[in-house]
């Protein structure tokens, strides 16, 4: 996996394909590799130039756990591009890689030609603070859950009822948390620091490229309103929400998800 130096950190990356550039933003706490599984091989069909990186906190790019904000992973981004080249590109984020992006778009507008924010946000509701605290003093704890009731309690955080509900497809899900287990470090730490501070909605009536944002319809953890907002807020931006899908709803309904994008990549003008 290939790195670069980007603002005093080394930044492992992963670029696949030609074409049109599309640089994929992921999560809290998660690799870029997520990106790999459904989304990454259907924008290279399609003909695009795949870009994914592991943020600045999760390894193996420099954790930094000193701590950081949402603006050094904002330049982060803005770095990468221009150390492979790329100019101006499509950039798709979720959850936290979704406020990437709309910050992006505000600070660096000339490198952006769409963006594409899921399950997002643009405030931090009462909830959202709550969880966000009680995340922060589970780790500072030093507790360690059980692996079994660890799957169990991201199951319900970030899949849909349909998925629960199908018992096959559940069964696998809780396999697959309990044996790959959600990254953990001080690098995710500092992560955990990263909130949306007050007035970032009225911000965003400044962005002025086009926009998608996509609510998942069962997302629990960054319910749909949020995402709402967010489309609300940007002049530009049209809202699409996915059924029968979690906060993993790029996992859970990759098809619809990848259709969804594909779609406004290829009739959105440029």
């Amino acid at each position: 996996m290939p790195s670069a130096l980007v603002n005093g950190i080394r930044l492992h990356y992963e670029d696949r394909g030609d074409g049109d550039p599309v640089v994929l933003v992921m999560g809290q706490g998660a690799g870029g590799r997520a990106w790999h599984l459904h989304q990454v091989p259907d924008l290279v069909a399609a003909g695009h130039r795949v870009v994914t990186f592991d943020n600045r906190g999760v390894p193996p790019t420099d954790e930094c756990a000193g701590g950081f904000t949402i603006d050094d992973l904002v330049a982060d981004t803005a770095g990468l591009v221009a150390h492979l080249g790329l100019g101006p590109c499509r950039f798709v984020g979720v959850s936290m890689g979704a406020y990437v992006v709309q910050e992006l778009m505000l600070a660096r507008p000339e490198l952006v030609v769409q963006g594409v924010l899921m399950a997002t946000r643009g405030r931090t509701d009462p909830v959202r603070g709550a969880v966000s605290a009680a995340e922060r003093a589970l780790y500072d704890s030093g507790v360690k859950l059980p692996p079994g009731f660890a799957a169990w309690v991201r199951a319900l955080e970030n899949l849909s009822p349909a998925t629960l509900h199908d018992e096959q497809r559940a069964q696998d899900w809780l396999e697959l948390f309990e044996f790959a287990p959600s990254p953990t470090g001080p690098g995710v730490r500092a992560q955990l620091e990263l909130a949306v501070p007050d007035g970032r909605l009225a911000a965003y009536g400044a962005i002025d490229r086009p926009c998608l944002v996509i609510g998942f319809a069962d997302d629990v953890t960054l319910p749909p309103r949020l995402s709402r907002e967010v489309a609300d807020a940007i002049p530009t931006a049209v809202y699409r929400e996915i059924a029968d899908c979690g906060h993993y709803g790029y996992l859970e309904r990759p098809d619809e998800v990848n259709r969804t994008l594909l779609e406004f990549f290829h009739t959105t003008p440029e």
